[in-house]
C-alpha cells in the first residue's frame, strides 16, 4: 500500500512526468519482491541466459557442482559394491565437530575463525577419525558394520552440534555461517572452491583407473583378493579416504545431510542398467553430473528454492526413471521378462502334457490291437485340464497361442493334434525334461516321487557338458528310445 500511495504523490509534489512513474513502478516492485517467496514462470530471455551459463556465477556454481556428481557417483560406486553406503553418511557427520573445533582454535588464536582451507582441513581430519572408529568398531566387537556407523554417526553428530551451540556465545560465532555446512550453500562457491573440486576430481579419477583391478576385486570378493595377498585393509582406507575427500569438498556445495544422497543415488541408478563395473563407473560418474548440472540450473532459475535439496531432488527424480526403465535390472524389464519366461514355461508345459497323454494312450493299448503312432493320435482337452490342474480359461489361451504358432490343430470336439512342428518341440521337451529327472535321481539323490516338480524348477539351469554326459548315459541304458521314460514314474 506505501507504494502505491508514493506512486500517485511524488509525482503531484515533484512534478515529475510520466517517465519518473515508471521508475517509481520497478522501485516497487523491486520493494515487493524482498517479501515476494512465489513460484515465478522465467521468461525465454532469462531461462535461455541460465542455459547457456552467460553469468559468471551461474556459470561457476552449474560447473563445480556437476564436477562433483561427477567425482561423487564415481567412488560412491566402491560404496555401494562394498555395502558401505552408509560410511558415506557417517563420515560426513563426523565433519561437523572437526569443522566446529577448527573455528574455535582460529579464534582462540586471533584469528576470525572463517579460514576456508583450515575448516575443511579440520572437518577430513574428523572424517578419518570417524573412519577410523568406524573400523575399529567393526573389526574390534562382534558389532555389525551399520550398527557401527550408527554409532559413530549419531555420537560424532552430537559432538557437532553441540560445539556449534558453544560457538554462537561467541563474539565471533554469530556471524560465522558455518550452519551452511550442514545444508549446504551452492550460491557461495567461489573460484577457489571449484579449483579444489577440480583436483579432487582428478585425484578420485586416477585413482579409480590406476587400481580399478584391485578395487573391483576387493568389491566382488574381498576373501579371495585377500588370499591372494592383496591389502584389503589397505585398499578399503583408501576408498574411504577418496570419499573423505569428496565429502569434504561437497559441504559447501550441498552440506554434510545431503551429500551422502550424491554419493548413494547415482550408483544406485546406474546399477539399473548395467552388470558391468566399468560402465557403472561411467554411468553412475555421468547421472551425478547430470544430477549437479539440472539441479544448480533449476536453483538459479528459482532463487526461493536451496540447490542442494534441488540437486538430490533431481538425482532421485533420476533414479526412479532408472529404477523402472533400466535395462538390466528395471522393474519394467524384469516385468516383461518374467511374462516372456511364463509365457513360455506356459507354452512347454502344454506341448509336454499333450506328448504325454499321447504316451499313455499307446501304452495303454491292447499289444494285440494295431498301434497308431504317436504322432498321429490326438488328446482331449478335458483330460489336459487333469494333467496340470489348469484353469479351463488358461488352457483354452495356451491352446490359442499354440494354434498361432501352428504347433497344435483343434478339431470342433475339442481334441488337439500334433502337427509336425509340435510333434518334433513336445518330443524334445518331454526328452529334456526327462534328461533332467535322471540328473536328480542319479546326482542329486532325490527320492523318484519328488523330482518332476524339481525338475520343472530347474529345467534351464545345467551346463551343456553335463546335459551331454546324461545323454550319453541315457543311450547306454535306453540305446533305442529317442524320448526316454520318465524314471519316476516307471520306478
Amino acid at each position: 500500500m506505501i507504494s502505491l500511495l508514493l506512486l500517485f504523490i511524488a509525482p503531484l509534489a515533484t512534478g515529475e512526468t510520466h517517465s519518473s512513474v515508471s521508475v517509481l513502478l520497478a522501485q516497487a516492485g523491486e520493494l515487493n519482491s524482498l517479501n515476494d517467496q512465489a513460484f515465478v514462470i522465467p521468461s525465454w530471455s532469462e531461462l535461455w541466459r541460465v542455459l547457456t551459463l552467460q553469468d559468471y556465477n551461474t556459470r561457476l556454481v552449474v560447473i563445480s557442482t556437476a564436477i562433483l556428481g561427477l567425482a561423487a557417483g564415481l567412488i560412491g560406486s566402491f560404496l555401494l559394491l562394498r555395502k558401505q553406503s552408509l560410511m558415506g553418511d557417517a563420515l560426513s557427520h563426523a565433519t561437523l565437530p572437526g569443522i566446529a573445533i577448527a573455528f574455535i582454535i582460529l579464534v582462540l588464536l586471533g584469528g576470525n575463525g572463517k579460514n576456508l582451507p583450515i575448516l575443511l582441513l579440520g572437518a577430513s581430519v574428523l572424517g578419518v577419525i570417524g573412519v577410523l572408529c568406524v573400523l575399529v568398531i567393526r573389526t574390534q566387537s562382534r558389532l555389525k558394520n551399520d550398527a557401527a556407523m550408527g554409532i559413530v554417526l549419531s555420537v560424532f553428530f552430537g559432538i557437532g552440534i553441540s560445539l556449534l551451540g558453544l560457538i554462537q556465545y561467541m563474539p565471533e560465532g554469530s556471524a560465522a555461517g558455518l550452519e551452511n555446512y550442514i545444508y549446504g550453500k551452492t550460491a557461495s562457491i567461489v573460484m577457489q572452491d571449484l579449483k579444489l573440486i577440480v583436483v579432487a576430481t582428478a585425484i578420485v579419477l586416477f585413482i579409480s583407473l590406476l587400481l580399478q583391478k584391485e578395487l573391483t576385486l576387493l568389491c566382488f570378493d574381498d576373501g579371495y583378493a585377500r588370499s591372494q595377498g592383496w591389502p584389503v585393509i589397505l585398499l578399503d582406507i583408501m576408498i574411504l579416504l577418496l570419499v573423505t575427500g569428496v565429502t569434504v569438498i561437497g559441504l559447501q556445495a550441498v552440506g554434510l545431510i545431503l551429500i551422502i544422497a550424491f554419493l548413494i543415488i547415482p550408483p544406485a541408478a546406474a546399477r539399473f542398467w548395467t552388470e558391468k563395473l566399468h560402465v557403472m563407473l561411467i554411468l553412475s560418474g555421468f547421472i551425478g553430473a547430470l544430477s549437479g548440472w539440472f539441479g544448480a540450473i533449476m536453483s538459479a532459475l528459482q532463487p526461493n528454492l536451496p540447490a542442494g535439496a534441488v540437486i538430490v531432488v533431481v538425482a532421485a527424480a533420476l533414479f526412479i526413471i532408472s529404477m523402472i526403465f533400466g535395462s538390466s535390472r528395471g522393474v519394467l524389464f524384469r516385468e516383461i521378462e518374467r511374462l516372456r519366461l511364463n509365457r513360455t514355461v506356459g507354452m512347454q508345459n502344454l506341448l509336454r502334457a499333450i506328448y504325454e497323454n499321447l504316451e499313455q494312450q499307446a501304452s495303454a493299448e491292447n499289444e494285440n490291437q494295431p498301434s497308431v503312432p504317436i504322432r498321429h493320435r490326438s488328446a482331449r482337452i478335458s483330460e489336459l485340464l487333469l494333467v496340470r490342474s489348469w484353469h479351463a480359461r488358461t488352457l483354452r489361451h495356451l491352446i490359442g497361442r499354440a494354434q498361432k504358432a501352428e504347433l497344435i490343430r483343434l478339431s470342433v470336439s475339442d481334441v488337439c493334434t500334433l502337427t509336425e512342428q509340435g510333434f518334433h518341440d513336445a518330443a524334445r521337451i518331454a526328452r529334456n525334461h526327462r534328461l533332467w529327472e535322471i540328473y536328480l535321481i542319479t546326482h542329486a539323490d532325490i527320492a523318484p516321487s519328488h523330482v518332476d516338480r524339481d525338475a520343472d524348477q530347474i529345467e534351464h539351469v545345467l551346463p551343456a557338458d553335463l546335459v551331454r554326459r546324461l545323454e550319453i548315459l541315457l543311450h547306454e541304458q535306453q540305446p533305442d528310445r529317442n524320448v526316454p521314460p520318465s524314471p519316476h514314474a516307471t520306478s
